[in-house]
């Protein structure tokens, strides 16, 4: 899911130019996109897999009904779009099946689009005129649109593996000197604890705010892996989520930080990563940084609560108010 104000929709071509820079990535056959606008500025769009062709009728109901809540939130709505992706037989009974239930509910879907290849087609229009039976090309490139995504930093990955790609785990000889530079930094804070417990308290801020003074910087092995370790309190990473302005500079730090961090201790960094990028606009990466986090400790609150929140399609101000305080033992 991603949040955007940043793009103004006049036409079905900018439409379907313009969900790969909503999501962050360009979406897969046997997808629906659900695009939520306010006089034609999009304001929230959301992406899922549909079921199968011979899957049970119920399904895409559901699937449907899972949907509602999370556009009730994005209210007022002014324009309510629905694009699929893949073959007619597929994809157009499940476009006419998701409306009818957003219809039920009180909803009015003003278009559906379906997107084969490098054609569109709009399952509402039945003017040969403008809406062929075969469809219409579209060239994203030589879109407007395009310009605009680009110019407001918005960025179209080929897939999502591409996005998840951005904070993988190093490999090799990177990997190695991180691996050596955390065990030196393990050894440093059980040092630490052993003379000084109030050195320890004042360690993590001191770490955290050197580190976010200059986000250019790309830090050394030692600077990072000291940092990392230091975000397992939970004191120093909410210090650095209050800290961490909603740029793509600072999404760039905690991409970086996510990568080279050792696999226990990616939790902290990739859910401060997922903060920022939502915060930022970019849901798809907000999301697979807290499944990240997720896929390390299954139990780490925070990234729980974000993962939560996104999938109910909150604002990150919603939930900058009404996350609980954490406890001294939860994540």
């Amino acid at each position: 899911m991603s949040f955007t104000e940043k793009l103004t929709l006049r036409s079905p071509a900018d439409v379907v130019t313009a969900v790969p820079y909503l999501l962050g990535f360009h979406p897969t056959d046997a997808s629906i996109v659900v695009i939520v606008s306010r006089h034609g500025r999009v304001v929230f769009a959301a992406r899922t897999d549909l079921p199968a062709p011979d899957a049970p009728a119920h399904q895409i109901r559901d699937l449907a009904g899972r949907l509602i809540p999370v556009l009730h939130q994005q209210q007022p709505i002014t324009e309510l779009l629905l694009v699929g992706y893949g073959t007619a037989e597929h994809v157009d009974p499940a476009l006419h099946a998701v409306r009818d239930t957003f219809t039920a509910e009180g909803m009015t879907v003003q278009e559906i689009l379906r997107v084969t290849g490098t054609r569109f087609v709009s399952l509402l229009c039945d003017n040969r005129a403008c809406c062929p039976p075969e469809g219409t090309p579209f060239d994203p490139t030589a879109s407007l649109v395009a310009v605009q995504a680009t110019a407001a930093g918005l960025v179209a990955f080929p897939d999502r593996a591409a996005v998840a790609a951005r904070f993988a785990p190093l490999t090799g000889a990177a990997r190695d000197r991180m691996q050596q530079a955390t065990d030196t930094a393990v050894a440093r804070l059980e040092a630490l604890i052993a003379d000084d417990t109030a050195a320890v308290d004042e360690a993590g801020p001191q770490a955290v705010r050197a580190a976010l003074r200059h986000p250019d910087r790309t830090l050394t092995d030692d600077e990072a892996a000291w940092l990392t370790v230091l975000l397992v309190r939970l004191s120093a990473r909410d210090l650095a989520a209050d800290l961490t302005p909603p740029t793509d500079q600072y999404v760039t730090f905690w991409t970086d930080i996510t990568r080279r961090a050792h696999e226990t201790l990616v939790p902290a960094p990739a859910t401060l990563l997922a903060i920022t990028a939502w915060r930022c606009g970019d849901g798809a990466l907000a999301a697979m940084a807290a499944e990240r986090a997720l896929q390390v400790d299954p139990r780490y609150r925070l990234a729980n609560l974000l993962l939560q929140a996104l999938h109910a399609g909150l604002p990150p101000s919603t939930f900058a108010q009404t996350a609980p305080p954490t406890a001294p033992e939860a994540g």
